[in-house]
């Protein structure tokens, strides 16, 4: 896997997917398992879909 996520990037999908967490809960649903995927993403610093779009944010 070649990191294709920058670090402003990655920081706003850890920062997302911790709000996101929270929020889920806080509110105690399902919602908080979205959490997993930008937290996944900006700790790996790799997104799938960013691929086959040919999108990299890493410099």
């Amino acid at each position: 896997m070649t990191k294709n996520v920058g670090s402003l990037d990655r920081t706003l999908r850890i920062i997302a997917g911790v709000a996101i967490g929270a929020w889920g809960l806080y509110a105690q649903n399902w919602l908080g398992a979205i959490a997993v995927v930008p937290l996944a993403t900006g700790l790996l610093s790799w997104c799938p879909v960013y691929m086959p779009l040919g999108l990299n944010t890493n410099k």
